[in-house]
Order: structure tokens, then sequence, then C-alpha cells
């Protein structure tokens, strides 16, 4: 009998230490999806539900130690990538992933918080937009990491499906926009152009909550998790939307201030 949890998915992310977002969000969706995640760590930042006090850097040639233990044991079926803090940590994660069979990659691009605030030092952005989202698979920006990478502000939903053709066109075979989170709207619509040409909107009500760290990771680490299953892209990201959306609907009350989304819905 094959035990349901025998499909294996990595993630490449920093820690959290509130285990609201990063490496745990992830960790914590791949327990969730029924799929057994390991990690590589790529950074430690100490905060809590009120906010990010430090971090830190892990050193390169450990970075690349993980990544040969986890190819020398595990059958890794689809990765996903996270928080890559420098241009030195996005080389190392690319020639690893690059040299051993790891899956298909679904590239979050953490790049600008979802409220506009930029997390990469620029020749750290350039390194993603021009070496690692060739590689993904599938790319989950936010709204605004998406006008960042295709430098330009998007206003319209016609605008939206340009930058999804823009980005496709800088290597990523399947595109999802997330939408803007914003009390403005009754909803929120995300953007999905995938490789054959096929493009949609997903949609679903606005949640006013405090209560959405860890919602970029989650998103992306539910497509990993599926394509893992067996699940073609079209349906790991139409089950990644409905389950973040469902975390983020069904609160937990953890944390004083910006808490994390219920990854146990």
């Amino acid at each position: 009998m094959v035990n349901e949890y025998s499909q294996q998915v990595m993630t490449i992310a920093g820690s959290d230490s509130d285990g609201s977002a990063g490496m745990q969000a992830d960790m914590n969706t791949f327990l969730a999806r029924k799929v057994y995640g390991v990690s590589i760590l790529t950074a430690a930042v100490v905060g809590n539900s009120y906010g990010i006090h430090a971090s830190h850097a892990l050193p390169v040639d450990f970075i690349k130690e993980e990544f040969k233990a986890i190819a020398d044991d595990f059958k890794i079926l689809a990765t996903k990538t996270g928080m890559l803090t420098d241009t030195k940590t996005i080389h190392a994660v690319i020639e690893s992933y690059q040299k051993y069979n790891f899956g298909p990659l679904i590239v979050d691009p953490v790049i600008i918080t979802k409220h506009g605030a930029m997390l990469l030092e620029q020749e750290a952005y350039e390194t993603v937009r021009d070496e690692l989202i060739p590689l993904a698979t599938v790319i989950t920006p936010n709204f605004y990491e998406a006008q960042k990478l295709v430098e330009s502000e998007l206003q319209n939903e016609d605008e939206i499906i340009e930058a999804a053709k823009k980005l496709q066109a800088m290597g990523a075979k399947n595109v999802v926009i997330k939408g803007e989170h914003t009390g403005d709207s009754e909803t929120v619509k995300d953007y999905v152009l995938l490789e054959d040409g096929k493009n949609f909107w997903l949609e679903d009500e606005y949640i006013d909550t405090e209560h959405i760290n860890g919602t970029g990771d989650t998103y992306p680490a539910c497509i990993a998790a599926e394509l893992a299953k067996g699940a073609s892209i079209e349906e790991a990201i139409r089950i990644a939307k409905k389950y973040t959306h469902d975390a983020i609907k069904n609160e937990i009350a953890v944390g004083h201030k910006f808490g994390p989304i219920n990854h146990w819905v």
C-alpha cells in the first residue's frame, strides 16, 4: 500500500520565526495538502505579528550542502521558491536546482510585499528577473511584483493581460498574477495565462482581515503540492486559489496584530 504522503515536494525559502509565512507556511501547506515537504533554508527572520525585527542570510556553501543532502535521499516531484535574500543566494539556488532533478519549479518572486514595499536590492531583483524566472514552470507574482517585472503600472484588466504575456516572454511557462488586495473592491481577481495560451480569471470575495500573513507563500506551495500529486497545471492553480481563499476566510486567533491564515482549513 502506498501511503498518501509519499509524494515529496521541496520549498526553498527563509524561516519566519512566528510561523506565519516563509518556509513554515509552505510546510504547513504541504502537510495540509497531504504531500511530504522538505526544505532548503536560505535565511532566518526574527518576527512576530507586529513585524520583522531582524534577519540573517545563510552561507552559500551551507545552502549548496542542503541541496546535495536532499538530492542524495529524496525523490522531489515539485519545487517552490520563496525569499532568496541576495544575489549570491539566488545564484546558488539556480546552480543547485539545475544540477539535480527536483521537478517543476514554482517561482514565487518575493520582490515586493503586498503593500508595495521593495524586499530585494536592485542587483538581486535583476537576477531573479533575468535568471530565475526563465526556469519557472509557474510564476506567481503579486500585483506589485507584476508591475515591477514588466516596468509598467497595471491600471486595468487589459494591462494585466499584457503583463502576463510579457512574463511569458521572459521565460515563465505559466503565469498567475495575483489580484490587488484592497478594501475598495468586493472581490479579488487573479489572472492566469497558461503555456498553451488558455487564459482565465479566478475571482473570490475580498475578505477584510489582518490575518493574511503567508498568503503569498501558500498559493504557490499548494500549486507545487498538487502538481506532485499528478494534477494538471490548471487544476493545481484552481485548487490553490480555492484553498488559499478558504484559509483566509476561516480565521484563527494567533498573534495580536497581523496574523497567519488558517492552513487547517
